[in-house]
């Protein structure tokens, strides 16, 4: 096990939802297993109590949030950016610090573009970046797996919703527990 590498606590993670928007979002390689896992890493979040950064690239050209994930956020507000990156939109920055976590669950599309780009400058600024691969996507399969070994190779972490879930559980105990463990029946 690499010595760096720092189990996930819930209190330390921030998910943050990349640009899962309109007729882009519907080109998506294999959407609707992505919608899916992104629906479960939704709700998985609000049941760890873990805050919610909600991205829009264009929203006034590449249109709304999909409903499968809006309609899951009925008391948040998307942050709108011009910027690829995440990062480069200071709404972004100033909730991301706001929040005081240190880890962050990146999902979104594309791969290759605004989520590498996010990617990037979070661990360039000194976040730990934990990918959520099976919730990030791209038009092209290529592009989806060429933007994942790039990201990983900057430092973030590969991983799954449901391991990231469990790890974020730890045991099959508690009041969260068959909840969680329902998002995956």
């Amino acid at each position: 096990m690499t010595a760096a590498y720092q189990w996930l606590e819930a209190k330390d993670c921030v998910l943050v939802l990349v640009d899962i928007q309109g007729k882009l979002a519907q080109l998506m390689h294999e959407k609707e297993r992505l919608f899916s896992q992104l629906q479960r890493m939704v709700k998985g979040a609000l049941l760890f109590d873990i805050p919610i950064l909600w991205m829009e690239q264009l929203p006034e050209k590449l249109g709304p949030t999909i409903p499968e994930i809006s309609e899951l956020l009925p008391d948040l507000r998307p942050i709108p950016k011009h910027a690829f990156s995440c990062y480069g939109e200071p709404r972004f920055v100033e909730a991301l610090q706001k929040s005081g976590r240190k880890r962050v669950l990146l999902t979104g599309i594309e791969s290759h573009v605004c989520v590498y780009q996010s990617a990037y400058h979070l661990i360039e600024a000194g976040y730990d970046v934990t990918l959520i691969n099976d919730a990030i996507s791209s038009r092209d399969p290529a592009n989806r797996e060429l933007g994942l070994q790039r990201m990983q190779a900057l430092g973030a972490t590969p991983s799954s919703v449901e391991m990231v879930l469990f790890e974020l559980q730890k045991e099959a105990a508690g009041e969260r527990f068959r909840p969680m463990a329902q998002l995956f029946k």
